[in-house]
């Protein structure tokens, strides 16, 4: 019975794969753990930092206002200046949760004051959903939407005003202010708290989705251009909600109108 010989380059040869598929293995689990790390700062950490930071502003923004109760008011509480709106692109989360914008004028009637770029300026509050979070100027990811709070689309109207007070949020992560806007129902309100008043709005029509460039949906009569089945015909008050959908996607946007039906001055 012969016995095979095992040359040592051979040997030589099998140690080299087992090094190379070992040093394989241990980059696949790294990256593994990198990629988890990840997903769990996206998912969990910017949410929690985002919504402590926007309640944090919405307590300042109501400490101020009831300190200026007996006085002179100012200028609406400003926050840290910032870039200008974003595009109509996104990842799912910011700039992707606004389609395109279109300016509208229109006969003010509110006495809000015009904000800063970035500036927080009003709180808005969806009861059905638990929400209270602050409404900054402009829909700039990292000064206003990252930040989790709600961006008003610079061009339109403001708070209580005629035409459209048009609105963009988080669908997902950073402080997802609209992770639930798909619950809204007709008839639900929607309230918006400046300095000088609270506006109630009361929601009146739903589009599930449009397209991420459907400009039509905040126009001053707001009316969608892909679907125009959904919108309005004459002038009035309106509030315009805007988020990405489907969920974790930037492909869609879900739009909720309502339109005003009370103004409750501060004295």
């Amino acid at each position: 019975m012969r016995i095979p010989l095992v040359q040592h380059s051979t040997r030589r040869r099998r140690a080299r794969y087992r090094r190379v598929l070992w040093s394989g293995a241990e980059l696949l689990v790294t990256a593994g753990v990198l990629v988890l790390l990840l997903v769990v700062h996206q998912l969990w950490w910017t949410n929690r930092e985002a919504k402590d930071g926007a309640a944090r502003r919405v307590e300042a923004l109501e400490r101020e206002w009831g300190a200026a109760d007996g006085g002179t008011a100012t200028a609406d509480a400003g926050d840290d200046s910032g870039s200008g709106p974003v595009d109509g692109s996104g990842s799912g989360r910011a700039s992707a949760d606004a389609p395109g914008r279109s300016g509208g004028g229109g006969n003010g009637s509110s006495s809000t004051v015009t904000p800063r770029s970035s500036q927080a300026y009003a709180v808005l509050r969806i009861p059905r959903l638990d929400l209270r979070v602050p409404v900054a100027e402009g829909t700039s990811k990292q000064h206003v939407l990252n930040k989790g709070y709600v961006g008003h689309y610079t061009g339109t109207q403001q708070p209580g005003q005629n035409g459209n007070f048009a609105v963009a949020g988080h669908r997902n992560t950073h402080g997802e202010p609209f992770r639930y806007l798909n619950h809204l129902k007709k008839g639900d309100e929607v309230e918006v708290e400046t300095r000088n008043a609270t506006y109630t709005y009361t929601v009146d029509k739903i589009l599930p989705q449009t397209s991420s460039r459907d400009a039509g949906v905040i126009r001053p009569v707001p009316r969608s251009l892909t679907k125009p089945a959904y919108g309005y015909d004459t002038p009035g008050r309106y509030l315009t909600l805007t988020t990405c959908t489907p969920e974790y996607t930037s492909r869609y946007r879900l739009v909720v109108w309502g339109e005003l039906t009370s103004t409750k001055p501060k004295s």
